[in-house]
């Protein structure tokens, strides 16, 4: 999944929502120097990844990307998950997108000491561009997908990507709504153990 959904998979616990988006900067155990919520966080990312890459579901999304875009199909099926659950928002939350947004900005700013060099080089460009509301349209997913492409020197031809959402785009949406479902379940059970397990860290 990407950032929106790791975020709002944290529960609007703000420490935990810290530690759910830095985890893919963080290698292996390189976290005990947190507070114990980030950590909680980061490991829920890693269940929550581990839970994605191993479902059906998201394993079709992937396929049907597969021969344009090799092994990075699967990050793009996360750009297009991010962008159901920011387009579908009210089906999820009482609390609108934007201020979702503009809260987790700041606790962002609340805890920028803690945070990797590489989420704060990352940040600015995220909130000039204001990424995960942008999430909602079209033209903020190929803007992403086009920022993408750039991080690969243009290798993996992912700015073409937002043609195929375009082609299967009910395809995807079903197949997002059907494994979110099952994704809040166990993302809820995970950060509940997480919470009360002080051994989990």
């Amino acid at each position: 999944m990407n950032f929106l959904a790791h975020i709002y998979l944290s529960f609007n616990d703000e420490e935990v929502s810290i530690g759910n988006f830095i985890a893919d900067s963080i290698r292996g155990n390189k976290y005990k120097h947190l507070p114990g919520k980030i950590q909680k966080g980061i490991l829920l990312h890693r269940a929550i990844d581990t839970f994605t890459d191993a479902h059906k579901i998201p394993k079709m999304s992937s396929k049907r990307l597969h021969k344009n875009y090799s092994h990075y199909s699967r990050v793009i099926v996360d750009i297009y998950y991010d962008h159901f659950l920011a387009k579908n928002w009210d089906m999820y939350s009482d609390i609108p997108l934007e201020r979702f947004v503009d809260d987790f900005y700041d606790s962002l700013e609340t805890y920028y000491p803690l945070l990797p060099d590489s989420t704060k080089h990352m940040i600015p460009y995220m909130i000039a561009d204001n990424w995960l509301l942008n999430y909602a349209n079209m033209e903020g997913i190929a803007n992403v997908l086009r920022g993408m492409n750039r991080r690969t020197q243009n290798r993996s031809k992912m700015n073409f990507a937002i043609l195929d959402l375009e082609e299967h785009y009910s395809d995807f949406e079903r197949e997002f709504t059907d494994f979110f479902e099952e994704l809040v379940i166990f993302s809820k059970q995970k950060y509940n153990t997480l919470l009360t397990n002080n051994n989990q860290t």
